[in-house]
């Protein structure tokens, strides 16, 4: 059952029963209808309680719904607001836990409303490039006022119900147990005379709403970029105070239509739901248990190691950090602090957590130190030999049952874990930097990887608050092996004439946070350059990126030496176009006897883009990626790429894979290479696409 239905004392209590978030589906919708008839019916039922069973009030409509026919099945929740709000009995709505989107539409029409403290309040559906659909903006603003509204629903952020205590909200918050509470208030409530108060019957206060909104617009223009929601949330909001309700509830509804069919919505919810599916392993079920992780250790104490040490001692748990040298030690140790109180400074860390994370940091230069760590996670420079030696020495000291994990970002983790006695205790956990603000987390599993392992780095991400993506043992794995192609046709088009300014300024207005020289630059153009050299090493036949092994043997390494495909002006990190990345690019087009040819931006996105797409379908026939939209939720997290695309397998997608299927023909008629992979030609013949 979706719904519970019970009396207690007169009271009827309806309880929504839809873990995990007590979602609005068809089911529930119905399930309250019904509940709200039968009190209405009983003669011996003075009022009516609606409340959520277990973590949450509600968490809001149920989007696997959405542009499906049990979407637009009656009741509709705009349908189950109206019975609410014109039930003849009183209706209180009992709020803990978590009341979001349609779930704090639900409670609005309600009579009178009651909440526990510390539940989480929001209008979220911005976030997925929505507005609030069922009258969210238009109930919220007569209770809350027009300003404290606006803020909730154009920026979709949570807010503590004891913060909305006096805000007009809530009619009383609850001590003790909140449904308790609501039905003593139901009791009170049902002995005074009605009609009992009903939202929709207030009036929006504000002495200059159309001024608000005139000034809010003009910011909301300026930061909104490519996302539609934030405007028609506006236009929602207007409607609240400029026409009846009735009418402004249709407009509502019409934005609400729109933005849920549009290419924005549908690219957010993806994301949103890729995110989500990309921490379930088909063959790992739930009931495999996960190994305990209390202590950890991180051996090197790079930018990297001290990057991981931090998410783990931010989540409370103990780190010993391990390097050869006092010296690199205590320069690590001075990384963290320096860290933390740069967080102090800027509001976003109080003192007393920099002090207590600081005193669960261990430091120690003897290997022996991480015998008794749970988990063991290696962070020293990319280099195999270095790695290996590591993990024999790491094979000889950690207790049965540790986790080993490399922190390796493209060497192969399954010959890392046979210089170990314990080939199924090791995984690659592959930190993207820097380390503890980057949120994807690549678990790469090796041939070996037991399933515990993989549910204990599953288990780990979420304590330390990643996106973990699973992948299978490649040279790059799922993200750098796709960006080494999407690098590689960023030279190209360097080679046939174009500038570096003009691809990165193409792919930033396509949506990307940044261009692929910006992002070398960035990252440090010697970090490409050495994997490059190892897969010229591997393979004599590698295509070879000869200017930018020109750049870096001029020591071109980009901002840490103030030159790159850019110049940098000491101190800043603005990127300025660079004379000598120009002169060394028409002394290459001369030396090879090349006219530079003119680019459109559109070209230059679909070569980079198509570029991600194809090689992320070679992995997918690999099985290194279990599902498309894992590879989306790496690229979303990981590099950059809009979210309001949804990742380059949607964004193919929603280009259609014929269209695509028919651009990659026409450049490999000029280079074969070019050639679409197997499952982009049986998709594009099937007509189907790689979300399906």
């Amino acid at each position: 059952m979706s719904t519970q239905y019970k009396v207690v004392d007169n009271i009827a209590v309806i309880e929504i029963a839809n873990p995990p978030v007590n979602g609005l589906g068809h089911a529930v919708r119905l399930g309250i209808v019904e509940g709200i008839d039968r009190a209405c019916a009983d003669a011996a039922v003075e009022a009516i309680v609606l409340t959520g069973a277990g973590k949450a009030f509600s968490g809001g409509a149920d989007m696997r719904e959405f542009n499906s026919p049990k979407g637009g099945r009656e009741p509709g929740l705009n349908t189950v607001l109206s019975v609410i709000e014109n039930s003849p009995k009183p209706v209180v709505a009992a709020v803990h836990s978590v009341a979001m989107g349609g779930g704090l539409e639900l409670a609005m029409s309600c009579h009178y409303r009651i909440a526990a403290a510390k539940a989480r309040i929001a209008l979220s559906e911005v976030t997925m490039g929505l507005l609030p659909g069922a009258g969210g903006t238009q109930r919220l603003p007569r209770l809350i006022g027009l300003e404290a509204a606006t803020h909730m629903i154009v920026h979709g952020g949570s807010i503590a119900s004891e913060k909305l205590a006096d805000s007009g909200l809530f009619d009383r918050m609850a001590e003790g147990d909140v449904v308790d509470a609501a039905i003593a208030m139901a009791k009170e409530v049902a002995a005074r005379p009605g009609p009992h108060p009903r939202v929709r019957d207030m009036q929006v206060k504000h002495g200059n709403p159309e001024g608000f909104i005139a000034i809010t617009r003009a910011a909301v223009e300026a930061r909104a970029g490519h996302l539609p929601a934030p405007q028609r949330c506006l236009d929602a909001i207007e409607a609240s105070f400029s026409l009846p309700f009735d009418d402004a509830l249709a407009l509502e509804r019409r934005c609400f239509l729109e933005l849920m069919n549009g290419p924005v919505s549908k690219s957010l919810r993806h994301a949103f739901f890729a995110e989500r599916a990309a921490a379930k392993l088909a063959d790992v079920p739930d009931a495999v248990r996960e190994r305990t992780v209390e202590r950890v250790a991180v051996v090197g104490a790079g930018l990297m190691g001290t990057g991981i040490a931090m998410n783990f001692l931010g989540a409370g748990i103990p780190v010993v950090l391990v390097d050869v040298s006092d010296a690199a030690i205590e320069k690590g140790r001075a990384t963290i602090r320096a860290s933390y109180e740069a967080g102090v400074q800027k509001g976003k860390l109080q003192q007393a957590a920099l002090e207590t994370r600081m005193s669960l940091l261990r430091t120690s230069t003897g290997i022996g130190d991480v015998r008794d760590c749970d988990l063991v996670i290696e962070a020293v420079y990319e280099d195999m030999a270095l790695k290996l030696s590591t993990f024999r020495a790491l094979d000889e000291i950690a207790k049965p049952g540790a986790i080993l994990a490399t922190n390796t970002s493209t060497l192969d983790v399954d010959r890392i874990a046979a210089e170990t006695r314990r080939p199924r205790d090791v995984v690659g956990l592959h930190f993207f930097s820097p380390a503890h603000v980057m949120k994807l987390l690549e678990i790469v599993r090796g041939e070996k990887t037991a399933p515990d392992v993989l549910q204990t780095a599953l288990a780990v991400a979420r304590r330390i608050g990643k996106v973990a993506v699973v992948s299978g043992v490649c040279d790059g794995f799922i993200g750098n092996r796709m960006i080494a192609k999407y690098a590689r046709r960023a030279g190209e088009l360097l080679e046939q004439g174009a500038l570096p300014e003009q691809v990165d300024r193409a792919v930033e207005a396509f949506g990307m946070a940044m261009g692929p020289f910006r992002m070398g630059d960035l990252a440090g153009n010697d970090i490409g350059w050495a994997i490059r050299k190892r897969r010229y090493a591997e393979d004599p036949a590698h295509p070879r990126f000869e200017i930018g092994d020109r750049l870096c043997e001029a020591g071109h390494f980009g901002q840490k030496t103030g030159a790159g495909w850019y110049d940098y002006e000491a101190g800043q990190r603005k990127a300025r176009p660079s004379p000598r990345t120009r002169a060394m690019l028409e002394a290459f087009w001369q030396e090879k006897g090349v006219t530079p040819r003119r680019f459109s931006d559109a070209e230059i996105v679909e070569r980079l883009v198509y570029a991600l797409v194809n090689e992320g379908a070679a992995i997918l026939e690999e099985g290194i990626a279990a599902r498309a939209s894992d590879i989306d939720a790496v690229y979303l997290h990981g590099y950059g790429f809009p979210a309001w695309r949804g990742g380059p397998m949607f964004y193919a997608d929603t280009v259609g894979l014929f269209n695509v299927r028919r651009s990659m023909r026409a450049m490999a008629q000029g280079d074969p290479s070019w050639k679409p992979a197997a499952i982009v030609e049986r998709l594009a013949n099937e007509g189907a696409a790689f979300n399906a």
